[in-house]
């Protein structure tokens, strides 16, 4: 039986020390949904098409070339390549302008830093996009940055996290993965990295091994090392 706790009662608990940290970045460091969704709409309409909330939000979490397929259903007249590229742009033009940070994440990166804790970025977004999260950052923040434009294939795929692990040199097995997605959630579990879904713009629901928290200002190293030696973390229940 796994052993289901609330937050409450494991912070600062004594437990194991995750070899690194992998860490997802739309939706889970910075709240950057709300781009990606305008982003999308503003595309379609320009090329005579119409694209809901409810098709960008199916889209969370996935490979951009994999995206731009639904937007070429909608009457987007350009290559996959041309799509993510294009949304790419818009989108990290918006993070020029301002980051989003979720609550809690950058106070959890500088913590586990300070304890020398390795972190890598795991992201399905492009690499001139995550400069700009980079650039936010204190040098050093994460040891290993894979990208979308740096994989074969994206999540819902492990080769993302596994590759991370590969760049660190350590064990995706030893290692905890911090997600918002659906298709995020499904790669780092298969991986193997022990895996916390942080609520996101959509619900993720309850599944085998995967702890779920409200916000990553209930994370810290005690309840990671919970997570790491097999202990599962739910706060949302039946709200999901």
């Amino acid at each position: 039986m796994q052993d289901l706790a609330p937050v409450a009662t494991l912070v600062d608990a004594p437990g194991l020390v995750p070899e690194a940290v992998l860490w997802d970045m739309d939706g889970t460091i910075i709240d950057t949904e709300p781009y990606w969704l305008a982003a999308e709409a503003a595309l379609v309409a320009e090329h005579g098409g119409t694209w809901s909330h409810a098709q960008g939000l199916a889209l969370v979490g996935m490979d951009l070339l994999e995206s731009a397929v639904a937007l070429q259903g909608c009457g987007v007249a350009l290559t996959r390549q041309q799509i993510a590229a294009d949304l790419t742009r818009r989108v990290a033009g918006m993070l020029a302008a301002e980051v989003p940070w979720r609550p809690g994440a950058a106070d959890l990166l500088a913590d586990l830093r300070e304890r020398g804790v390795r972190c890598a970025l795991v992201t399905m977004s492009y690499r001139v996009m995550v400069e700009h999260l980079l650039a936010a950052l204190p040098a050093g923040t994460f040891d290993v940055v894979v990208t979308g434009d740096e994989v074969t294939r994206g999540k819902p795929d492990p080769e993302p996290y596994l590759r991370a692990a590969e760049l660190l040199g350590v064990d995706v097995a030893r290692c905890v993965a911090i997600e918002d997605s659906r298709p995020g959630v499904a790669s780092a579990l298969a991986s193997g990295a022990a895996t916390i879904a942080v609520r996101g713009h959509v619900p993720v629901a309850q599944h085998p091994g995967l702890s779920r928290v409200r916000s990553l200002e209930t994370l810290d190293l005690g309840l990671l090392g919970h997570v790491l030696a097999g202990g599962i973390v739910d706060d949302l229940g039946d709200d999901e």
